[in-house]
């Protein structure tokens, strides 16, 4: 068994295997081995907890420092207060997915008005993917807003309105819901003794251990769940796993870490090295296998001394945005009082941006000359509004760009007003117009507010 599991053993009640545990190999008296000897330990258990006293001490460290210094969120005061396991564990829920991939201080007031209007799974999946849209509208990633309420209908219709109890069959039994997300749930609402890795998780384990390797590989995934799990306070795990959140939150951050403020420094192997200033990894490469660890950083890629304890984690390079342009027309009429209106369309209900409000746009090549846009665009909009459309009315304001996740999209936006009635055509995708008071409270994108 390797170190890792039988700090895992030891910490969690289980009975300790390995050579102490082990009888001494005997022979019978023909010569025969009856037992084996242990197998050797993995080239890179040397980046891992082995110790026991270690994991006590760590856990009451970090522990104590969140009792005294952790954010005063909502999500945790509901956790923290709600007597009823399904209500919590969908706070909970709600506040998780909201989290990825989005600060905390965006979400708080997003988080706040969703329990507001939906405080139940019951109440979420009474309402409509437009109401979702509309209240998610502006935080990003709006397929996250659509799987959490299609979950929330599952729970009600399918499993009585009751969460499931356990990290496993949160995973299972919800779509839109990940392993890190189970895991998060599960700890905070049940007291599940499960670990979580997510982002600053990453970046905290990586330093205490001086893990080097590309952090987003599935091996170094693998050794992260690894560790997290072995690492959970059995008696507190979900205060355990938001600390190491919070510490890699706000104090371990990725670009000038607060080390000196850190409530686990002593267990922190990428600190000893800075303070040490040594060359070569703590711990010494030879006893991660002679240069064959595969949590050591490459080779090619040597401590960087003016770095510190940044080094790590270390990510393979990002992947170039795709490139992407866009022709979009704000077509604007005179409605009732005259005050001007907009047309807008609605998205597919699948791929980017599905279900959202925007100007009538039509995906451009990036070479294609402004003569060409116009007509293009002026044919779309016909097919909209039922009427020709003139390319030459088309006034071009300017370029808009906005960066998704994996697109670098430019949007060239136009103008045009139309007089008198227009009737749109029912036979094409939903459409309406809209005042601009209108248009802020409908669910659009933060691209199309930039439009």
């Amino acid at each position: 068994m390797s170190q890792l599991r039988a700090a895992a053993a030891a910490a969690g009640g289980l009975r300790r295997s390995g050579p102490r545990a082990a009888p001494l190999a005997r022979r019978s008296r023909k010569g025969a081995s009856l037992h084996k000897a242990p197998a050797p330990a993995p080239p890179y258990s040397r980046h891992l907890f082995s110790d026991p006293a270690e994991i006590e001490a760590l856990r009451g460290d970090l522990l104590a420092w969140y009792d005294r210094c952790k954010r005063d969120l909502p999500w945790r005061t509901r956790a923290a207060t709600e007597p009823d396991a399904d209500r919590r564990a969908y706070a909970v829920w709600v506040s998780e997915i909201m989290l990825q991939q989005t600060q905390v201080a965006t979400v708080i007031d997003y988080y706040n008005r969703w329990m507001q209007k939906w405080p139940t799974l019951q109440a979420l999946a009474q309402a409509s993917l437009e109401e979702v849209n509309e209240l998610w509208a502006g935080l990003g990633y709006y397929s996250r807003g659509k799987r959490l309420q299609e979950a929330a209908k599952k729970v009600v219709s399918e499993l009585a309105a009751r969460m499931p109890r356990t990290a496993e069959d949160l995973q299972k039994l919800l779509p839109g819901v990940g392993r890190y997300t189970a895991g998060a749930i599960a700890s905070i609402s049940y007291g599940q003794a499960t670990g979580v890795v997510d982002g600053n998780v990453i970046r905290v384990l990586c330093r205490l251990r001086c893990i080097g390797a590309d952090s987003s590989s599935p091996a170094v995934i693998d050794r992260l769940w690894d560790m997290a799990n072995a690492l959970v306070d059995r008696n507190r795990p979900g205060d355990f796993n938001q600390a190491l959140m919070e510490l890699g939150a706000t104090v371990c951050v990725p670009k000038a870490p607060l080390c000196g403020e850190c409530p686990v420094k002593q267990h922190c192997r990428a600190r000893l090295r800075k303070l040490l200033g040594k060359p070569t990894p703590v711990p010494d490469v030879e006893d991660c296998g002679a240069g064959g660890c595969p949590l050591c950083p490459p080779a090619a890629e040597p401590w960087d001394s003016s770095l510190g304890v940044t080094n790590f984690p270390r990510k393979a390079a990002k992947k170039q945005a795709r490139v992407a342009r866009a022709a979009t027309c704000v077509l604007e009429r005179r409605g009732c009082h005259r005050a001007p209106e907009y047309l807008i369309v609605q998205r597919p209900s699948s791929g980017l941006l599905a279900g959202l409000w925007e100007f009538p746009s039509l995906p451009q090549a990036q070479d294609l000359q402004e003569e060409k846009q116009r007509e293009a665009l002026a044919e779309h909009l016909q097919a909209w509004i039922g009427q020709p459309v003139v390319a030459g009315d088309l006034q071009l304001i300017g370029e808009v760009v906005h960066i998704f996740s994996h697109i670098h999209q430019t949007y060239v936006v136009y103008s045009l007003s139309v007089d008198g009635d227009v009737t749109l055509d029912p036979a094409s995708s939903p459409s309406r117009w809209v005042t601009e008071e209108e248009f802020h409270a409908s669910a659009v994108s933060t691209a199309m507010k930039k439009v």
